[in-house]
């Protein structure tokens, strides 16, 4: 566990690999959805960004 970079009261496990930060639920959001990033395949950041605009779009 860490800290979030922007809420450095909440403890969160995920981490952008690409940026080196860490960010809770609530700032859980790849920073470039559009740009490639080789940590992609892998990423948990990218992959719960995707499914919620996926999800707001239905």
């Amino acid at each position: 566990m860490a800290k979030c970079t922007v809420h450095p009261e909440r403890d969160t496990s995920y981490q952008c690999h690409k940026h080196k930060v860490w960010l809770c639920r609530k700032c859980l959001a790849c920073r470039d959805p559009h740009i490639y990033c080789r940590y992609r395949s892998s990423c948990i950041i990218w992959f719960a960004t995707k499914r919620d605009k996926e999800n707001s779009l239905s």
